[in-house]
């Protein structure tokens, strides 16, 4: 005859999620993972309709009618936080005026095996739930690996969209990007302006110095036009040595003039490379989109590439504003003048 430490030990093995009720109602033994499931405190000589709520069948409210309802399942939940939903079947215990009720988590499994750390060892060994464990657990780590992937395409997708709109010597936004940009400004037709800058001399500084030199001096004006320009100006390289500047929110011709001016005396100053003086200035013609103006981005740079001309004719290192009286100028140098004289 099995004795009831040996029959003990193998519920424990076989169903590890049981408890023993006696005529009282208090629980006498508890597999070890019922254990887990009330936070450390002792199970043994807990009530069991305190340690577990019973919501169906409702008609069964005391332990004499749960000895009267052997092979009943039951829906359970535990009375303490996370107040997990269980599952359980009431049978006969292993002696007289016991009961036994094996418990289960049903669809529960899921949360329970993450709130109560439990591992396939808390199941028994037969246990359906064990395979369920590892699909999820499969599932689990492709979903991460599927994750981690998703995430690496997408930083590859950032980077080589950024790289297709970056001037790789400089940094600054390539003319595809400001194309882009200049697109998006005129969608939503409000005032900005743009500037056309190209640098005067810098041929003869790759002529005569290299073009290590050149590069250097295109690094350094790039570097200066950002400190010059404002945080929500966006520069750009769209040539050799031409960029052009974007200025939204509508700036005041004013404020657009200082920017400029700014920009051509930090550029007059002489660049050292290697010990050598390299030495440039910078010619900009400056041009304002307004709202209802109907200008494409083709004639918007068009116009300041007629203010930059006018400011190359007028003698270099010099700002010049579009108007339309430029186009037909005999001197252009005289509008220039006229414009510095009153500022």
């Amino acid at each position: 005859m099995i004795g009831r430490n040996a029959t003990a030990g193998y519920l424990d093995v076989l169903c590890p999620m049981h408890v023993i009720v006696n005529r009282s109602g208090h629980i006498v033994h508890a597999g070890p993972t019922v254990q887990k499931l009330h936070s450390g405190k002792p199970v043994v000589g807990q009530r069991f309709l305190e340690m577990f709520v019973l919501k169906r069948p409702r008609a069964l409210s005391s332990v004499e009618d749960l000895r009267k309802a052997a092979g009943t399942k039951l829906h359970l939940q535990l009375s303490i936080a996370p107040y997990t939903a269980l599952k359980g079947i009431l049978m006969p215990g292993p002696q007289e005026d016991q009961l036994l009720v094996n418990l289960s988590f049903g669809i529960s499994i899921i949360d329970a095996v993450r709130d109560f750390e439990l591992t396939s060892a808390d199941f028994a060994a037969t246990d359906m739930a064990i395979e369920m464990l590892y699909l999820v657990e499969a599932k689990s780590a492709a979903m991460e690996a599927s994750r981690k992937l998703n995430l690496r395409l997408q930083g590859a997708k950032i980077a080589a969209e950024e790289q297709a709109f970056t001037d790789t010597l400089t940094g600054l936004k390539n003319r595809r990007a400001m194309d882009h940009i200049l697109a998006r400004q005129i969608e939503a037709d409000c005032k900005f302006a743009i500037m056309h800058i190209d640098l005067d001399f810098f041929k003869a500084v790759n002529d005569t110095k290299g073009h290590a030199a050149g590069d250097y001096v295109l690094q350094v004006v790039s570097r200066i036009m950002v400190e010059e320009t404002r945080e929500t100006d966006t520069v750009g390289r769209v040539g050799g040595d031409e960029f052009i500047v974007m200025l939204p929110n509508g700036p005041s011709e004013s404020a657009l003039f200082g920017i400029g001016e700014r920009i051509i005396d930090k550029l007059e100053a002489p660049i050292m490379f290697q010990g050598d003086e390299c030495r440039v200035s910078a010619s900009i013609g400056s041009a304002f989109y307004s709202p209802g103006c109907n200008l494409s981005a083709e004639a918007l740079i068009a116009n300041a590439d007629v203010a930059l001309y006018a400011s190359k004719n007028a003698g270099r290192a010099q700002q010049t504003f579009y108007s339309p009286e430029l186009e037909h100028a005999e001197d252009p140098a005289s509008d220039v003048q006229r414009y510095r004289q009153v500022h």
